[in-house]
């Protein structure tokens, strides 16, 4: 029987109750239709499956499973086929949890380093998250369970969250915050989306048509279920007509009710009612193929955590400290975090770990290391015995390694920070021992940027930002030259809160948000501004090196309807074998937009040993070039010239290409009195009759100049008159203005089947 016979067999009541969860966890069944329940569970980094008490906001238990990297650190290994095999494990547990639906990732881009869920979203550049989120969407759904692509969409901050408005304008959308949406939904079509509390431009996510409907599905094909953020409904009605098929969790029936009084008055039609329910069985039916396992395998998949922390860590900064001597006898670890490490968020992506690598422990399988707590890792107060004690231990030791990083209390769901400072009491212990003239290593665990007063300071430093329960293991492996660093910055690190684009307008008054910044959003905005940062997007250091050579290209001539294949060869010159992520950026040079200085369009990373060479190919199909047009309604990529720049970093460029890019469509052209003569002089199409009736006297002006006046000079200042300027110049009636305008615009016209011109 298909869906249609389904659906024409279901009372009204039967289709209405499907719209809401039964509970906090799972969907309503219809035995009579042999449509079962299915269960949701928290988790993008692991499983918070809830037996008993339920909660959205991590508050309650969940049962033991493995807890993988946040995204705020597996973001970092910029690596596609890592995240499949980490969305493959999850997808295994929910098979052996009898869980359908793994609500994650979340790739909101991260707007201000001071959102409180920053930890549990990928990165600030949409391009990075897309690409990630798919490969971690087809790695759960390959085991034939669900995932929940979040939170649909602009909600970029946890002030005010159920009923902020983002107030931002409809190109910054669709380039920034939409982007990394239509990219997952494209490669891997996520069985369901859930869309956000918040509202855009005044209307809540899950009520907005526009986004739900004209966008994700007509525009980009989308065809699973949307569901609500638990307790995201305002208008359930509105959120219906919209497409937003499933709230949960249930509501007693309220909004059941409100549903069918809606289809009783007409206010709501049943076929509309009908398409969320066609949607809902399909989901339902999903649970059919489902396989169950024996049980989840803790050991093997706590090593695959370890695995993932271990290519995500980043090394930002290393003078020749790192790594450390196995059996060194002088070796001192500082701070509460290596005997406590943090390890994941608050908030409900919280799980309850299978196990906690124990970092000192695991150190002391290669040296002797001595341990001082220094300070505690659940505040910021300055216990004087604790920081002595270490700064006498410190006396004794070659090399320092201190774990800091930012106490639970700092940044979870459901507030936002209010700076980007670590606790000081661990900054004075920093400095002090920095003092001592010792080699320092820091170790962070965080789950956003920090500011770093030290930095100047210390000899090396680890961001491990929160690598879940193996981070342990890895960290120490990497610290002691086990393995070799290989993961990048998902984010900039600004010198301070000061410097960031949304610094004016974060979090917002009034239940508004603005983002002035438009689209200058993380490094499009520090690269394109000039300033200094901490550490650039991309960052990441190794024990080894590389080296970039032979850059080249398929074709440095192109229509905006074809790619470019980008190859170049990297070579490790050091003594390590190691990974690299080469990034791929396009600089747009054609002046046509206002558009960042460069743009992150693909990235690889491989692994090569010492003396090793290897040729890396990455594709920029035509989005790569392009940006978005509000007058077309369209992605569109100017002619000219774009720069296609290679690099370790968005501030480290290896090479440079420059391409020549032809448009075979162009943004429509209106003349009106009030048209630019510069504008005229450059399309071929207007320029012979501007000069010959317009500006009768501009050739003659440009060729006998007054002393100190350039012709480029002139041609500034001729080019800024107006057409209706030459009522006042040339003494022409309002009538012939128009007929000017009439004119140029039939001129505009002529050949319009053809390839158009650049204006």
């Amino acid at each position: 029987m298909d869906i249609g016979q389904i659906i024409e067999m279901m009372s009204l009541d039967e289709k209405i109750s499907l719209c809401s969860g039964a509970d906090f966890w799972h969907t309503k069944s219809i035995e009579r239709i042999d449509l079962p329940s299915i269960m949701l569970s928290d988790g993008p980094h692991g499983l918070r499956k809830q037996e008993l008490e339920s909660d959205h906001l991590g508050l309650n238990k969940s049962i033991r499973a493995i807890c993988f990297p946040a995204a705020c650190a597996s973001a970092c290994s910029f690596d596609r086929e890592l995240m499949y095999k980490f969305g493959k494990h999850l997808g295994e547990e929910c098979l052996a949890e009898n869980i359908t639906v793994l609500l994650g990732p979340g790739i909101n881009i991260k707007r201000s380093p001071l959102c409180g869920r920053n930890f549990e979203y990928i990165s600030e550049d949409p391009y990075l998250s897309g690409e990630l989120a798919a490969a971690y969407i087809n790695g759960v759904q390959s085991m034939n369970i669900g995932t929940s692509l979040k939170h649909f969409a602009a909600n970029n901050q946890e002030y005010e969250r159920l009923v902020s408005s983002s107030e931002v304008d409809e190109r910054t959308l669709r380039e920034i915050y939409l982007t990394a949406f239509e990219i997952a939904v494209k490669k891997s079509s996520p069985w369901t989306i859930m869309s956000s509390y918040n509202r855009i431009n005044g209307t809540y996510t899950s009520e907005d048509p526009w986004l739900l409907n004209q966008i994700l599905r007509n525009e980009w094909g989308y065809e699973g279920v949307v569901i609500s953020d638990w307790g995201g409904v305002s208008d359930r009605i509105a959120g219906l007509k919209a497409g937003m098929d499933l709230e949960m969790p249930g509501n007693n029936g309220v909004n059941d009710r409100r549903i069918r009084e809606s289809i009783e008055k007409g206010i709501l039609s049943e076929q509309k009612l009908n398409e969320s329910v066609e949607r809902l069985i399909r989901l339902g039916q999903k649970k059919r193929k489902c396989e169950s396992v024996n049980g989840i395998d803790y050991p093997k998949d706590h090593m695959q955590a370890v695995k993932i922390a271990t290519e995500s860590v980043v090394l930002l900064k290393n003078n020749d400290v790192l790594p450390l001597q196995k059996n060194s006898k002088k070796i001192l670890f500082v701070g509460e975090f290596a005997e406590k490490p943090r390890y994941q968020g608050g908030g409900s992506s919280h799980v309850n770990p299978y196990y906690v690598s124990d970092i000192i422990k695991n150190a002391r399988q290669y040296a002797p290391v001595k341990y001082e707590k220094g300070f505690v890792s659940t505040g910021d107060y300055i216990d004087e015995i604790l920081a002595e004690k270490a700064l006498q231990a410190a006396e004794l030791a070659d090399t320092i390694v201190v774990f800091a990083g930012l106490p639970e209390s700092f940044e979870s769901e459901g507030y936002d920070r209010k700076h980007m400072q670590m606790p000081e009491c661990q900054n004075q212990l920093i400095t002090k021992l920095a003092k001592l003239k010792k080699k320092i290593v820091v170790v962070l665990q965080n789950g956003s940027p920090v500011e770093m007063p030290w930095i100047d300071l210390v000899d090396g430093v680890f961001e491990t930002y929160l690598g879940g329960e193996g981070i342990g293991e890895a960290i120490v492996q990497l610290i002691f030259g086990e393995k070799n660093p290989c993961g990048k910055l998902a984010e900039s690190f600004p010198l301070r809160l000061q410097d960031t684009p949304s610094y004016l307008n974060f979090p917002g008054v009034g239940q508004k948000v603005e983002y002035r910044e438009g689209v200058f959003v993380g490094y499009r905005y520090y690269d394109s501004k000039e300033i200094e940062v901490l550490f650039p997007f991309g960052h990441g250091l190794s024990y080894t090196t590389f080296e970039y050579s032979n850059p080249r290209v398929s074709n440095t001539q192109i229509y905006d309807t074809e790619g470019v294949r980008v190859s170049i060869d990297v070579t490790n010159t050091g003594k390590y074998s190691g990974k690299e992520i080469v990034q791929l950026y396009v600089r747009d040079t054609t002046e046509k937009a206002i558009r960042p200085d460069k743009e992150l369009k693909n990235f690889i990373k491989i692994e090569l040993e010492p003396n090793e060479t290897k040729t890396v190919e990455m594709i920029l199909d035509q989005r790569s070039f392009a940006w978005y047009n509000t007058q077309m309604n369209d992605w569109y990529a100017a002619d000219g010239i774009y720069s296609i720049l290679i690099g370790k970093s968005s501030r480290c460029i290896e090479a440079q290409i420059d391409i020549e890019l032809k448009a075979t469509k162009q943004p429509e052209w209106v003349v009106d009195k009030d048209t630019k003569l510069e504008l005229l002089l450059k399309n071929p199409k207007t320029k012979a009759y501007a000069v010959d009736n317009i500006f009768p006297h501009f050739d003659k002006i440009t060729k006998n100049l007054s002393d100190g006046l350039s012709q480029e000079m002139a041609f500034a200042m001729l080019g800024s008159r107006t057409i209706r300027s030459a009522r006042s110049f040339n003494q022409v009636s309002n009538e012939k203005i128009d007929e000017y305008v009439s004119t140029l615009n039939a001129l505009l016209l002529q050949n319009c089947g053809e390839e158009g011109e650049s204006i």
